[in-house]
């Protein structure tokens, strides 16, 4: 029997999107090997958004290459996009696809890799990520994705509440939305609908559990939308942000069109309308014209902020874009500038993590081994507990007991 092993790179769109493929290919008989090196099949979906992504993407191949030999491997994806030639070159590679192309993923290996049907996928796994939107109209300075994902498009939100449905029928207790730019969903449809219609109809969807949403941009949360992400019981209380910058010189210089007292606002809003949620973000160190003055607005920003931690990435050129042709910032200054932030995020996450020592939280069993499990809650904190009735996609109640660096430690109280 033919055993299938995907590999993701970059965004939580590339998550969902292998998902779905991971179920069409167990629906198709085929089985999933976690070991990409055991594997008759590899999947790889690629990521381009830093020099770092491409680089991860070619070792990872090469690395399967030289171990499994006889693995059929296909490259998917953004990086297919910019440099189709060089990946079609590499060791192995049996399918090279495009973003457009990748759509129909599992019918193409359908078509030369013949199994037998399944009538539903094998394990539930602990939570489901569902595609909502792809694409982005903005262009700012540094990012390639518009040219390697188009514009912006979202998905019919019947299709959407459907598969919303079959999900939370077959036993998924969380369900993440995932898009580019999840803010902009629905403003392409005719008749136009937005990310809190959609979220009204998920969330009338019978027996379903909870919502989770993926990176939202600050300079689309309106108040209509704060209001429902912050006041449904349905929606998780986690909400990850784009800010990239704080400096006004560097969001100008970023295309960004956005103010840090406008991102402050924002934060809190959240921070007082949802006191126990998690508040994360995306930001950029060492963009092209970035002083240490810019930076220490930054790290100022960041340390006053409600914000429990940050994703730190070093500004990495992207040929094509803008920013790429500007005078850059030191490699030691990124190097530098990016583990002062590494740090205060760390810092940041352990003082919010033991604000809840003690407290009780909903969460979902997303992984069990060796007696122990893993409990992701609402709020978006890892709490390890017994396995005991722990079993994986199962929805619990959890009583944080210790918050330590690194670890937070638990028991569950009850099945939900």
């Amino acid at each position: 029997m033919t055993s299938f092993s995907i590999q993701n790179f970059g965004c939580r769109v590339n998550q969902a999107e292998s998902f779905a493929w991971a179920e069409a290919f167990e629906r198709r008989g085929l089985v999933r090997e976690q070991d990409a090196t055991r594997a008759d099949l590899v999947v790889i979906n690629s990521c381009t958004l830093t020099g770092r992504a491409d680089r991860d993407v070619r070792k990872f191949i090469r690395h399967v290459a030289r171990l499994n030999p006889l693995a059929r491997l296909v490259i998917a994806g953004c990086s297919v996009e910019r440099d189709r030639e060089a990946l079609a070159a590499m060791p192995q590679a049996w399918m090279v696809l495009s973003n457009g192309e990748k759509l129909d993923l599992p019918e193409r290996v359908a078509a030369v890799i013949p199994a037998a049907p399944q009538a539903e996928p094998n394990p539930l796994r602990s939570r489901a990520l569902l595609k909502v939107q792809d694409g982005c109209d903005h262009h700012c300075s540094f990012c390639v994705i518009p040219s390697v994902r188009g514009r912006s498009r979202s998905l019919d939100p019947g299709e959407i509440v459907a598969r919303a449905r079959d999900l939370t029928g077959r036993g998924f207790r969380e369900i993440v939305l995932c898009g580019i730019h999840l803010s902009s969903y629905g403003r392409d449809l005719l008749p136009g609908n937005s990310l809190v219609g959609l979220l009204r109809e998920l969330t009338a969807v019978p027996g379903i559990g909870r919502l989770r949403l993926s990176s939202l941009d600050p300079r689309w949360l309106d108040e209509e939308l704060i209001q429902f992400i912050t006041g449904h019981p349905g929606m998780c209380p986690h909400f990850h942000l784009s800010l990239q910058h704080a400096s006004e010189n560097v969001l100008h210089r970023m295309g960004r069109n956005s103010r840090a007292a406008d991102y402050a606002a924002v934060l809190g809003r959240l921070r007082v309308l949802r006191p126990e949620a998690a508040l994360g973000a995306d930001i950029i160190v060492g963009f092209p014209g970035e002083s240490e003055a810019d930076f220490s607005d930054l790290r100022d920003f960041l340390e006053a902020s409600p914000l429990t931690y940050f994703h730190v990435f070093a500004y990495s050129p992207r040929p094509g874009t803008p920013a790429a042709d500007w005078p850059q910032v030191r490699e030691a200054d990124k190097r530098r500038r990016s583990a002062v932030l590494r740090d205060l995020s760390a810092r940041k996450r352990q003082a919010f993590e033991e604000s809840f020592a003690g407290s009780e939280l909903c969460g979902v069993v997303v992984k069990r081994s060796s007696g122990a499990a893993v409990v992701l809650t609402g709020n978006y904190i890892n709490v390890r507990v017994p396995a005991g009735d722990a079993e994986p996609g199962g929805s619990v109640r959890v009583r944080i007991d210790e918050a330590g660096w690194g670890r937070v430690r638990g028991a569950v109280l009850g099945v939900i």
